[in-house]
């Protein structure tokens, strides 16, 4: 079996969700995967190209009055078979993160305590706007649970979010104490 990159395996994920154009995919990679998995708009359409050449997806063209035509993309199965072989692979590396905020404090002791205390206030900020974000999507995927057979997966990854972000948000006031009780 051929071996795909993350993007491929996402979007046939993205597949059996009902998203069927490379608009769709990108509204629900907006609004769901890229809190935990990025692709841009560019990698979307040549990975559809790519599914339809392999023969893991079709491509049905249909005509809208006033618009360009719409290609809606379904997965064959092939496409259904090639996910859930890729699904049932071990997991081959615990993924890295790459922050900004933990690159500058690394390097803290050139900056000065003010700007330090700065940025971990803003940041702390951020992952607190973002903590209530994912609240508001946790509501709403629970409102429409009975409808949606793939609501309790969303949120198992939902509350990994919620859980790494929390924590996140209590190292920053834990930082900001210790930074404090440092100038005391």
């Amino acid at each position: 079996m051929k071996n795909y990159n993350y993007t491929t395996y996402a979007i046939l994920g993205i597949l059996t969700t009902g998203c069927r154009s490379g608009y769709d995919i990108k509204q629900l990679i907006d609004h769901s995967l890229n809190h935990f998995w990025k692709v841009s708009y560019g990698q979307i359409y040549p990975t559809l190209k790519t599914l339809v050449e392999d023969g893991l997806a079709e491509v049905q063209t249909s005509s809208q009055k006033g618009k360009p035509d719409r290609n809606e993309y379904f997965l064959t199965s092939k496409g259904i078979e090639t996910l859930k072989s890729w699904l049932e692979e071990p997991i081959h590396q615990i993924p890295v993160e790459r922050n900004e905020i933990l690159l500058k404090l690394f390097f803290g002791r050139y900056q000065s305590k003010e700007s330090t205390v700065s940025l971990l206030k803003e940041y702390k900020h951020k992952l607190e706007d973002r903590y209530l974000t994912y609240v508001s999507i946790e509501q709403a995927i629970s409102k429409s649970k009975d409808k949606e057979k793939d609501s309790l997966f969303w949120l198992f990854t939902l509350d990994y979010g919620k859980r790494v972000t929390k924590a996140a948000i209590e190292w920053c006031t834990s930082t900001l104490e210790q930074i404090s009780d440092q100038e005391a």
